[in-house]
């Protein structure tokens, strides 16, 4: 970490409290978003879009992080930002055996999550070219902002495919249409939150403290997120899963992607070893929740607006998502069903919310150590992590290349599992992360996911048959 860098000290801005919690060794986090383009890529075009994209007028991106005397965490803004040591060129094919270029990708993906970090003494981000793979691969560190923060401020750099004046579309929250409420509705609505509220608030606190998941074979642990990765991608229609949805009232795409996770990893679990565990086995997720007033992407604008319930930076909290083993057979969608019920009371609550205020109030209060060993203990007693990011609606195009896909991992936690899906132009791919000695064989694992939702859509037509 630099102690000293170009540009002006007395205009050194302090790191935010969540962005202090990602600097520390135990949850040290840098985001990964591989981009796929349709044709080879242009090094020098790519350069000069990046100089001219939003990315450098966003004063994190053109900032060292420094320490001062006492060791807090600032940002110092640099005069210039080198462009030429961001942008790291590899011509060479990734590998000389015979395999196709996602998993050549996904392996690269995977080295990163436990490789070395970004250099401190450059901002904390860069664009890795993979040319022999059309690919390329932006690292940013987390404590420069989110998943949502890092994906507006990509897009505003973009442009919509066959023309290039017109910027993507940032797809948001949906108002669902009001119903007229009772005061008696109202009352229990009231009480509802106030007391799933506490529910969850209790439990994640002893969940930080002494409560952990039982044994499985997905299980992680204190020490697993130095162990090595394999990565592999699981592929699903935002068509497909909006038809699932839509056969359950009131159902969300969140429902059903947490449907699939519960069905997949039964079916994976049975496979590992068929009478291993005991039906209704539970394991704890960990789902990152956007904060923001808007649910999806916002323009950059207003991300970078003062006092903006959107705002820059990490505005997520925390929910514990509990799924639970089935032995194959029955209705596929009865996950879809217990996923709804689970998520329904989820978000009556405040449990998000509190999950954000207590870890500001531990990092101000008890310091940026105890914040992690907390949070790094409730990775530890829970099973798996998942995101869920809204990309653009339709293609864009960066420097005029289409792009293909557009996917996100993070680095390694303590977690043997982390699934990160990512939606864009009708897709959605999930980025699925494991220790390989633990999860030997994830690419099978990306099978379960996949036709648990063929299952589910299955089923669904079914019920249009009858």
């Amino acid at each position: 970490m630099a102690s000293s860098a170009a540009g002006d000290p007395s205009a050194d801005e302090p790191v935010t409290p969540a962005g202090r919690l990602f600097l520390q060794p135990e949850m040290n986090q840098i985001i990964n978003c591989a981009i796929g383009f349709q044709n080879p890529i242009n090094i020098d075009l790519i350069k000069s879009t990046l100089q001219n994209s939003p990315l450098l007028s966003n004063p994190r991106f053109s900032s060292l992080l420094v320490r001062d005397s006492d060791g807090r965490e600032h940002w110092r803004k640099t005069p210039h930002v080198d462009i030429d040591r961001h942008v790291i060129v590899l011509h060479e094919p990734l590998t000389t055996s015979p395999v196709d270029h996602e998993t050549a990708i996904n392996d690269y993906l995977a080295e990163l999550c436990t490789g070395t970090g970004l250099p401190a003494d450059k901002p904390l981000w860069e664009f890795h070219l993979l040319m022999a793979h059309k690919c390329g691969v932006v690292r940013i560190h987390h404590a420069l902002g989110d998943g949502v923060s890092l994906m507006a401020l990509l897009v505003a750099g973009c442009r919509r495919a066959g023309d290039e004046v017109k910027i993507p579309t940032f797809p948001g929250k949906r108002n669902r249409a009001s119903k007229e409420k009772g005061w008696w509705a109202m009352v229990n609505g009231f009480w509802g939150m106030m007391w799933f509220s506490l529910i969850f608030v209790v439990e994640f606190v002893m969940r930080s403290l002494w409560v952990c998941d039982g044994k499985t074979e997905i299980s992680g642990g204190d020490g697993v997120e130095l162990w090595p990765r394999k990565l592999a991608t699981a592929r699903f229609r935002l068509q497909d899963m909006k038809l699932i949805k839509n056969s359950v009232p009131d159902a969300t795409i969140n429902d059903v992607l947490i449907g699939v996770i519960s069905s997949g990893l039964s079916r994976y679990l049975y496979h590992r070893d068929p009478n291993g565990l005991r039906d209704g086995t539970r394991m704890t997720g960990i789902g990152m929740v956007n904060l923001r007033r808007e649910a999806g992407l916002q323009e950059l604008s207003d991300l970078m607006k003062e006092n903006s319930g959107s705002g820059w930076g990490n505005k997520f909290g925390m929910m514990l998502l509990p799924v639970y083993y089935h032995k194959s057979g029955g209705d596929p969608l009865a996950y879809l069903r217990r996923a709804k019920a689970m998520l329904d009371r989820k978000k009556q609550s405040l449990e998000a919310h509190f999950s954000y205020a207590i870890g500001l109030f531990v990092m101000t209060y008890f310091g940026a150590k105890v914040a992690s060993w907390l949070n790094y203990r409730i990775v530890c007693h829970t099973t798996f992590t998942i995101s869920n990011v809204l990309g653009p609606q339709e293609e864009i195009t960066l420097g005029g290349n289409p792009i293909t896909y557009l996917r996100v991992n993070n680095s390694s936690l303590p977690h043997a599992l982390t699934m990160h899906m990512m939606s864009y132009a009708g897709g959605a791919d999930m980025q699925i992360v494991a220790a390989k000695d633990i999860i030997p064989d994830p690419v099978f694992l990306a099978k379960c996911f996949e036709e648990a939702l063929i299952d589910m859509k299955e089923a669904v037509a079914a019920i249009h048959r009858t």
